[in-house]
């Protein structure tokens, strides 16, 4: 079983890096912010998760091995196979999806592609205990974009797009509906 690589980027564009280890190209899926930060020529060290079927081997690959555990802990659920879970990956980072797993919060997995409200349910209520607390910070962080995504949600956005501009929010701006306005702005509104 492969645990983990490290190489130099070949190619990188979303949904997979190919990476170069002593003259082997490993094609890997990854996130889009993992593919988007690898840098062709770049040496690079990620975490994998190797997903054997019948008729395939594909590489799943994680800059930390907290995200690979959260992968493993969401394809665990029956119904989640390994390309949902990088998608409710994508959605958000580590602290974001388990706070919402902690305070049974659907919004980010169900605003993943293929992901309905029951699904989102069965991961809440079968990964209740097993995902990792967060300081009181990142949940209440979490908790409050949760706020601020439903907000941007109602007004017609996506829920990538919602997250996409509460990233870029400082940190600092606790109050939500400050929250919304500043990202409100990153959307041009």
């Amino acid at each position: 079983m492969i645990r983990s690589l490290s190489g130099t980027v070949v190619h990188s564009l979303d949904p997979d890096i190919t990476l170069d280890v002593r003259g082997v190209g490993y094609g890997i899926f990854a996130t889009g912010h993992t593919c988007a930060s690898a840098t062709t020529g770049e040496v690079l060290q990620l975490h994998i998760y190797m997903h054997v079927r019948e008729q395939e081997i594909s590489l799943y690959g994680f800059r930390s091995v907290s995200e690979r555990t959260l992968f493993e802990h969401l394809i665990s659920v029956s119904g989640i196979g390994p390309k949902a879970a990088l998608g409710i990956l994508n959605a958000a980072d580590v602290s974001q999806i388990s706070a919402a797993i902690i305070n049974k919060d659907t919004s980010i997995l169900t605003g993943v592609s293929g992901i309905g409200k029951k699904t989102a349910e069965k991961v809440i209520i079968e990964l209740q205990g097993k995902v990792d607390a967060f300081s009181d910070a990142d949940v209440a962080h979490a908790t409050r974009d949760s706020s601020a995504v439903d907000a941007l949600k109602s007004m017609g956005y996506s829920v990538g797009e919602a997250r996409s501009a509460l990233d870029g929010v400082d940190k600092d701006v606790v109050d939500v509906s400050e929250r919304i306005k500043l990202a409100l702005k990153s959307l041009g509104k």
